[in-house]
């Protein structure tokens, strides 16, 4: 039934009471796409990263008591992270790097990239064009990208992460899925006429 918890919400539930098992399961779920997310806003080090969310996770056992349960856990923690990775970069005075364009292509190419790319064959140098073309676009709308295209959220969980209305967060992806077409389709049309 739509109005029942899911078992995400119910170890929710059971973390803000005090279950560490609870805790270790919600950590368990999500740390992957919170390293891979933190990875992708910032290029300092893993272990910069894997504090940030240590840290994130560790202030929501400490906060437990006056926690609620939010309406999506992962961006719930999406954001958290943000929020903590900003906050240190900012207290650091460092500068917001972000992923330099070799390292994309694992966070890009892990569950949907089939959507954009038409054919398997010749794979490694399409990605290589599409990892280049990705890293040209404005940092907002990569965010957004790998929001929608790695981490398979809808607009309205981007909305939340970006800290922007559901129509601004479709409208990011919407521009940047529109430079890459264009920019994929000049590159067609450059490989063909360099072909004869």
């Amino acid at each position: 039934m739509a109005g029942e918890p899911t078992d995400e919400t119910k170890c929710w539930k059971e973390l803000l009471s005090g279950s560490k098992e609870a805790y270790a399961a919600i950590y368990g779920l999500h740390v992957k796409a919170m390293y891979r997310y933190g990875m992708s806003l910032v290029s300092i080090s893993e272990e910069f990263v894997l504090d940030c969310i240590h840290d994130v996770f560790a202030e929501i056992w400490i906060r437990r008591e006056r926690l609620t349960v939010p309406d999506n856990i992962r961006s719930y923690l999406f954001v958290a992270l943000k929020n903590r990775i900003l906050h240190l970069l900012k207290r650091q005075e460092r500068p917001h790097m972000f992923v330099p364009q070799e390292n994309f292509e694992d966070l890009w190419f892990e569950s949907s990239a089939e959507d954009i790319l038409t054919q398997k064959e010749e794979s490694a140098s399409r990605e290589e064009l599409l990892t280049r073309m990705v890293a040209r676009l404005p940092p907002r709308q990569q965010e957004a990208i790998r929001l929608r295209f790695v981490e398979n959220m809808d607009y309205n969980e981007i909305g939340q992460v970006l800290e922007v209305n559901t129509q601004s967060a479709h409208n990011l992806v919407f521009r940047a899925m529109e430079k890459l077409r264009g920019w994929l389709l000049a590159a067609f049309f450059i490989f063909q006429s360099g072909s004869f």
